[in-house]
């Protein structure tokens, strides 16, 4: 099949392109980073620079496929409504209305477990225990939104919406690299007593052949899909992993979650007053996925999609830690 990726040139979208591309199926790469596109168009694939914001180029210029993915998105915890509005909503409405005018006959949409986020543990979320009103931050808000428009608006087309959970491997921006750092200054915050957070993180890898199957696999319009390694851990156990397999030592350090959350809340509100643009130091958000229990459930992918993770948590933390050790020689 020829599929068309937005966000090809992000950490998970490399992953993405290249799974499509190794099993067979033809890839327009669509992203902003010219560079990484040279590579991926030396690698096989075709490539397109696109603003996706822009209407009317994107009508012009889209291409004839037989489906999508749209990874591309604003993807952080903290900044103003109108710009995730814009990255995340009215993006992903132009990408849909210009799918239509090609006659693509699937629209994948990489949505974010991020929507589930509470301040409880909660454990073994299906899909559909979505709260439509969360506002924790302008991402989770957004993204809701995207999914509201289109489940309204797909008609036309299949719809797959998949929520892959915690993305870590090499390239990760997020995840681990916030680790080290926090590790260097203040300490890795730990908010339980008895150290018993427990959470669901993924293999990249596994989130990208997840996405093919949602490209390869029939009578699954509509359905959506939580992606984990199935594999729940406590936080503890997954920093003393990688700390281990760098040779460093983690500095934890046991905090108040409602002292903390309080702080963060702070922080928010004096950076909306004073209309700072970068991300607070603590944020709400932050604070929800570090101090609570979140596991998803993800018996829909295994029995619609067939979807079996194919690298262990393990497996996955040890090859990052390597490919760090091996950045530091």
């Amino acid at each position: 099949m020829k599929i068309i990726v937005t966000g090809a040139t992000g950490f998970l979208g490399g992953y993405m392109v290249n799974e499509l591309l190794e099993n067979g199926h033809q890839v327009i790469a669509v992203g902003r980073n010219h560079n990484r596109l040279v590579e991926l168009e030396k690698a096989g694939m075709e490539t397109l620079t696109l603003d996706l914001s822009n209407r009317d180029a994107l009508m012009e210029q889209w291409p004839d496929a037989d489906m999508v993915i749209h990874a591309a998105a604003l993807s952080t915890v903290y900044g103003p409504y109108k710009e995730f509005y814009r990255q995340n909503v009215e993006v992903t409405q132009n990408v849909l209305y210009a799918s239509k005018k090609r006659g693509l006959k699937r629209f994948v949409y990489v949505s974010s477990p991020s929507i589930y986020t509470k301040r409880h543990d909660h454990f073994n979320i299906k899909e559909q225990e979505v709260d439509k009103k969360n506002k924790l931050n302008n991402y989770i808000r957004t993204k809701i939104e995207a999914e509201a428009f289109l489940q309204k608006e797909c008609s036309d087309m299949e719809l797959v919406i998949v929520r892959p959970r915690g993305l870590f491997g090499i390239g990760d921006t997020s995840i681990f690299p916030r680790l080290l750092k926090a590790n260097e200054s203040i300490g890795i915050p730990l908010f339980k007593h008895d150290n018993s957070t427990i959470v669901d993180v993924t293999c990249v890898e596994n989130v990208a052949y997840a996405l093919r199957l949602c490209c390869e696999v029939d009578g699954i319009d509509r359905a959506i899909f939580n992606i984990t390694n199935n594999e729940p851990m406590s936080f503890l156990m997954i920093v003393e992993r990688i700390f281990s397999g760098i040779n460093k030592t983690p500095r934890f350090r046991k905090l108040s979650i409602g002292v903390i959350y309080t702080i963060a809340t702070i922080f928010e509100q004096v950076y909306q007053l004073l209309h700072i643009k970068s991300e607070p130091v603590l944020t709400r958000y932050t604070v929800c996925t570090l101090a609570y229990s979140q596991t998803l459930d993800i018996t829909q992918a295994q029995t619609k999609l067939g979807y079996k993770p194919r690298m262990t948590l393990f497996d996955g933390i040890d090859k990052y830690a390597t490919h760090m050790k091996q950045e530091e020689l």
